[in-house]
């Protein structure tokens, strides 16, 4: 099975749009002023993290620079805070089963270095990545799943990330009805979609997850798409979630991830 990597940036949703153009031109004024504020945001009110790891996966054409408030705000937490290790987030190649399969090996080896399951926290199309390693690990690896601005239900045209695409691979994003279905399902792990409803890259219906689980949830809040990582409103909900304990299964190190 092939995709491409706007491809994943959906599933499916009738009702969603593209957001308006208006709302994608004030994308860099609005992101630009998000990182700013960031930097006078205060850490007093958030929860100390126990230490255990978190990996953290960027968006499209993004790299581990763009993570930096991210991780950063972790490590200060006491979290083991990394990001994904492959630099720049071009998508998948070949096969995308094989390709995330690679991705949640590597994940597998983080958590068994670690002793104990893995929090995955993904923007845009990283927490595709997020929720589909989770897929893969299920809870004996994976702690939680937190996405950012992650269009899970909706499909290509649900986003304004076609160009980019296209400048980046020459091709049109397509996607499977297989891929679509699997994307839209949470994945076994408590999980959490933080949107926005000003959102000028993706639809804000495609990033919400519908779960009766009670361990599912979506919380909404201001900004923009590009600035979502750097949003001290963002950072305050992953600091809290991540806070929050899980049951854990035990940990069986040299199992297979298959």
């Amino acid at each position: 099975m092939t995709a491409s990597p706007l491809s994943l940036l959906a599933a499916s949703s009738r009702r969603a749009r593209a957001p308006s153009w208006l709302l994608l031109g004030a994308e860099p004024l609005r992101a630009a002023c998000e990182y700013a504020s960031v930097h006078w945001m205060s850490h007093d009110d958030l929860p100390a993290g126990d230490g255990h790891p978190v990996l953290l996966f960027p968006g499209l054409a993004l790299d581990e620079r763009t993570l930096g408030p991210l991780k950063n705000l972790c490590l200060r937490l006491g979290y083991d805070a990394h990001d994904w290790g492959r630099g720049m987030n071009t998508g998948p190649e070949g096969d995308v089963d094989d390709w995330l399969q690679s991705l949640a090996d590597e994940v597998a080896a983080h958590a068994d270095r670690a002793g104990e399951p893995v929090s995955l926290v993904g923007w845009s199309l990283g927490g595709i990545y997020a929720r589909e390693v989770a897929r893969v690990l299920g809870p004996s690896r994976a702690r939680r799943v937190i996405t950012i601005g992650t269009p899970f239900a909706g499909r290509p045209e649900h986003t304004n990330a076609g160009l980019l695409y296209r400048l980046l691979n020459g091709a049109h994003p397509h996607i499977e009805p297989t891929l679509q279905q699997r994307l839209a399902k949470a994945p076994p792990v408590p999980t959490t979609s933080i949107y926005s409803r000003t959102d000028g890259v993706v639809a804000w219906q495609a990033c919400v997850q519908r779960s009766r689980r009670r361990d599912v949830e979506n919380i909404e809040v201001q900004g923009s798409h590009c600035g979502l990582g750097w949003n001290p409103d963002v950072l305050r909900v992953v600091a809290g979630h991540l806070a929050r304990p899980v049951a854990r299964p035990p940990l069986r190190a040299g199992s297979r991830t298959r």
